[in-house]
């Protein structure tokens, strides 16, 4: 990238001369001085210096927009060229949620770099909508998504489905009225969950208990918004978070209930009462998901087809 061009990106990047100017290994004034001299060259400010923190005018807008297409072009070209020199060398950026990145993908990139070692990964955390905008301006290659709305915006395969049922701690009365209904992490791990005559409960049974949620945003705090909707009920909303795996936790520990994937429980002491819902579509399939303005590198590809390997067929 071009001098000039890796002086506004870090400004705009760190909404701060000084910083931007620390991050570059440089003085504020030269930074200043060298920003001041492009824009006497464009005839034209690129930032807007009232606003706290510091913004970009619309010349800056256009400035950003072909530095971003100069980034592009360039990871584009390297992964070409990689792709010549040699096959299976490469690296792939992955974005994802931390229930993906900790309990689905560990052993699929294990068993990936097994066979190809001189691959490298970088991983990045977020939610899927984050990771969705992060794939748009290309800073990632990949990510997942079960979101409808998300796979249609991009080039995706299907690779796997999880089922969301409802955690209740063993020591709630509740439990004692769905005695028939209940299931153990046995049950869950030999995935009895998924059978035709599993019984089913309704979500009504269970409006009175205290629950944890995940943030707005998550897509599983959607779904149970919409299970609630269906039912007709208000959800006793206890505590919100943004980790799966913490209201698991918590749940086990009995501060109330909570709603997890089936793909979550891999423990087959946990105590924990599950059941799954009557009348509920508790089934996602998660895509992978790729940016059609992307080129896709040999790296990327390979990881794909293993992916739709691991996962084939699904569960």
């Amino acid at each position: 990238m071009q001098q000039n061009m890796r002086y506004v990106y870090e400004i705009y990047r760190q909404q701060s001369f000084s910083k931007a100017a620390e991050a570059l290994f440089m003085t504020q004034p030269a930074l200043s001085i060298a920003i001041a001299k492009l824009e006497a060259e464009i005839g034209m400010p690129l930032f807007d210096r009232s606003t706290r923190p510091i913004s970009l005018t619309p010349a800056g807008r256009i400035y950003l927009d072909a530095i971003e297409q100069t980034n592009y072009l360039e990871q584009d070209l390297r992964q070409r060229l990689n792709d010549i020199r040699q096959l299976n060398t490469g690296e792939v950026t992955i974005g994802s949620s931390h229930y993906l990145n900790a309990y689905i993908l560990p052993p699929v990139l294990t068993g990936f770099q097994q066979q190809f070692p001189k691959i490298q990964f970088h991983l990045s955390e977020g939610s899927s909508y984050t990771m969705a905008q992060q794939l748009k301006r290309r800073e990632i290659d990949l990510t997942f998504s079960c979101d409808d709305d998300i796979i249609k915006a991009f080039d995706s395969w299907p690779l796997f489905t999880d089922t969301i049922l409802l955690a209740v701690p063993q020591s709630f009365p509740v439990n004692q009225h769905f005695k028939a209904q209940a299931l153990t992490a046995k049950d869950i791990s030999a995935c009895r969950h998924l059978a035709p005559d599993c019984p089913e409960v309704p979500l009504a049974g269970f409006c009175q208990e205290p629950l944890i949620v995940l943030h707005e945003g998550n897509n599983l705090r959607q779904r149970v918004v919409d299970f609630f909707h269906q039912a007709g009920i208000e959800p006793k909303i206890k505590l919100e978070l943004a980790q799966m795996a913490t209201a698991y936790h918590l749940a086990e520990a009995g501060f109330a209930a909570t709603f997890l994937s089936d793909r979550l429980i891999v423990h087959p002491h946990s105590s924990l009462c599950f059941y799954r819902l009557a009348g509920m579509d508790s089934k996602r399939t998660f895509h992978v998901l790729t940016s059609p303005q992307r080129y896709l590198s040999r790296a990327v590809q390979k990881l794909i087809q293993y992916l739709q390997d691991t996962f084939a067929p699904t569960r």
